[in-house]
């Protein structure tokens, strides 16, 4: 993934909490980054690892 992410846009589950994360459209998948520390750069992910992911937690694995 060589081109930068393009409209970030903040996590609809953030809400007024301050752990809220960034994410970016990538031609060939997205990007995340921390809302808080956008400088610190950002995590990315191909479509099938983003899709993997978005399944997990939909699923509830992540849930605590």
């Amino acid at each position: 993934m060589k081109s930068a992410p393009t409209n970030w846009r903040k996590s609809g589950r953030s809400h007024q909490v301050s752990n809220c994360v960034e994410v970016g459209s990538l031609g060939t998948g997205a990007a995340v980054r921390d809302t808080k520390n956008r400088a610190a750069g950002y995590l990315t992910a191909d479509s099938t690892q983003w899709s993997a992911f978005l399944t997990a937690i939909k699923s509830g694995r992540y849930d605590r």
